[in-house]
């Protein structure tokens, strides 16, 4: 976790920078502002126009281009003008250039705590922290799913609602044959994940073989739940044909396993299900020699 406390905090410094750095010019700034006020001579500029002006109007009243009412019409518009433009207009005084340099750091400081209370609140901070176990698990010599559970274990105890941590669990007891364990941790990953088709085919298939491959009436309400929601699941499709297979019923067991190769990719789950399918085509084609044979000699 220390790498990525240092990463987040180096990430965190051009932010403050720039929340700082006005602080820094500000003296600078302060002392450029009072200057260019101080030297603020709009109003010695008006008055040179307002000459300027004054005297063409006096040329052209001179060579008769205007006459005199023309002339104190004009006159009397310049000098309005100048009024207008030389008048005291209010200023703002400038604030010390020390404003503010208490409250900008709270709010550094403020917008940090925020970030980290928001990252471990909605962050990946317990995930980290699984990767971190795993990591460590695996990189001790002769490490096994036992040596996992108990750190896992605990783990679950400061982060019970990470589905995560559940469904490793889940896997690591259903590995070391803790079968009771293993479905009151799926069952917690359901409660956090909700009822998905997929958990609850896992959930089903667990009883089921539980059950020494029966289907119970806890196994059954499952197995019509989920094909309520997905009746292509190809797990419980699988779990019907093994069932189908275990009664004598190849041909349904080879309906159920086609239907569920269908819904799955390649892999050792397909390639079963297709051995699966041969060996109850064998089955089946052996007892209708078998029927066969019989009835020749009845």
């Amino acid at each position: 976790m220390t790498p990525l406390w240092i990463a987040l905090l180096i990430t965190a410094l051009p932010a403050l920078w720039l929340m700082l750095s006005p602080l820094w010019r500000a003296r600078a700034l302060f002392e450029a502002q009072r200057r260019f006020e101080e030297r603020d001579d709009a109003n010695r500029q008006n008055v040179a126009i307002f000459r300027r002006r004054l005297t063409s109007l006096e040329s052209a009243l001179d060579r008769g281009d205007i006459d005199q009412a023309r002339f104190d019409e004009d006159k009397l518009e310049l000098e309005r003008s100048l009024l207008e433009d030389t008048a005291p207009a209010p200023k703002r005084a400038l604030k010390k250039p020390g404003a503010g340099r208490r409250v900008v750091p709270l709010v550094a400081v403020a917008v940090l705590v925020a970030a980290v209370v928001g990252y471990q609140r909605s962050g990946a901070e317990g995930d980290l922290r699984l990767y971190a176990l795993r990591s460590a698990w695996e990189s001790t010599p002769g490490h096994s799913f036992e040596s996992y559970i108990a750190p896992l274990e605990a783990e679950a105890g400061r982060q019970p609602g990470n589905p995560n941590v559940w469904g490793t669990l889940f896997t690591l007891y259903r590995e070391t044959g803790r079968l009771e364990q293993a479905a009151k941790a799926l069952n917690r990953l359901i409660a956090i994940e909700g009822r998905a088709p997929a958990l609850l085919s896992e959930l089903a298939e667990l009883r089921f073989f539980m059950a020494e491959r029966t289907l119970t009436p806890e196994v059954q309400a499952l197995v019509d739940e989920v094909l309520a929601l997905d009746p292509r699941q190809p797990k419980i499709l699988s779990l019907l044909g093994v069932h189908a297979f275990g009664e004598g019923d190849y041909a349904l067991a080879i309906d159920r396993w086609r239907r569920a190769l269908a819904s799955l990719g390649e892999g050792e789950t397909s390639e079963a299900l297709r051995d699966g399918i041969r060996e109850a085509q064998a089955r089946m084609a052996s007892s209708e020699a078998n029927v066969s044979t019989d009835g020749m000699f009845e």
